[in-house]
């Protein structure tokens, strides 16, 4: 999961055949996940109590006026060197 199609089919006929799949008309999203959703559906009947169903909303913005700042979050003093100077460095 997360990976290219490439990197997880690990040669070109199982690549090939992967975007064949996903090319194919009689192949739905819905179809591939009413399984999921409804073994979903069946433990959430078999339990007993609240279930909770937690989404997370999380937005991220990567726009800044400039783009080597992509990335950087903050910058953290380090103490100080042998010679006394201040040392700091970025998190991101």
């Amino acid at each position: 999961m997360g990976q290219s199609i490439p990197l997880v089919c690990q040669d070109w006929a199982n690549t090939k055949a992967a975007y064949r799949f996903f090319s194919n008309d009689r192949v739905s999203e819905a179809d591939i996940l009413a399984g999921h959703f409804q073994s979903t559906r069946d433990r959430a009947a078999a339990t007993e109590g609240l279930v909770l169903v937690l989404h997370d909303t999380t937005e991220f913005s990567y726009q800044r006026e400039k783009s080597e700042a992509i990335g950087i979050t903050k910058s953290i003093n380090s103490g100080r060197d042998r010679a006394g100077r201040l040392r700091s460095h970025t998190a991101s």
